[in-house]
């Protein structure tokens, strides 16, 4: 990694894990192979990003724990890179099992727990409704066919709206580590 540390991909250590290697990867890995409009790829990370404000306007006042779920929910693409979901199917679970692994060191590093079958479904919904976004907005296809790959989803709100528009790859870097850190360093609530 670019922080100095080596990851073991197979074996992870949460050790070995660095929020700014993260966001420095992130930023560029294109989402999409690259095929999106505009000067700019539309990163992981700017993905990441839209799908944290979307999971929190499904879910408002949504506890900053929660909130990172979203996330982080691919940032083993890091170092593994976006594979679509088509050729993930092809590959089998060979990508899964090392992309379950690194997300598991991921959280543990951050003292995230595992996932309640709420939060996961909420994650996959905020990120369905980012990829229909993303394809109507970015990627070419027209609202039927996203929506039948995607499903219909609701209006994006005013936050989530600001973040489609593809940014350099510096500016994506820096805005998923201020929000990493601003999340990761809010008060958690008792309750």
């Amino acid at each position: 990694m670019l922080s100095g540390r080596r990851l073991d991909l197979l074996d992870p250590s949460p050790d070995d894990i660095e929020i700014a290697d993260i966001a420095h990867g992130l930023a560029r890995v294109a989402r999409w192979n690259g095929q999106t409009a505009g000067p700019h790829v539309f990163s992981v990370a700017q993905h990441s990003l839209l799908v944290e404000a979307i999971g929190a306007g499904l879910v408002p006042g949504l506890a900053p724990a929660r909130r990172l779920e979203l996330l982080l929910h691919d940032a083993p693409e890091y170092v593994i890179g976006d594979i679509i979901s088509p050729f993930k199917a092809a590959i089998g679970d060979s990508y899964k099992a090392v992309e379950r692994r690194l997300l598991a060191a991921i959280r543990a590093r951050f003292g995230l727990p595992e996932p309640s079958l709420e939060e996961v479904r909420l994650v996959k919904r905020a990120d369905g409704i980012a990829a229909y976004w993303e394809a109507v907005r970015l990627a070419g296809f027209d609202r039927a066919e996203a929506a039948a790959v995607f499903g219909e989803p609701g209006p994006l709100t005013a936050e989530a709206e600001a973040l489609i528009e593809p940014w350099p790859t510096a500016l994506a870097q820096s805005r998923f580590l201020a929000r990493f850190l601003d999340r990761s360093q809010a008060p958690t609530p008792d309750t």
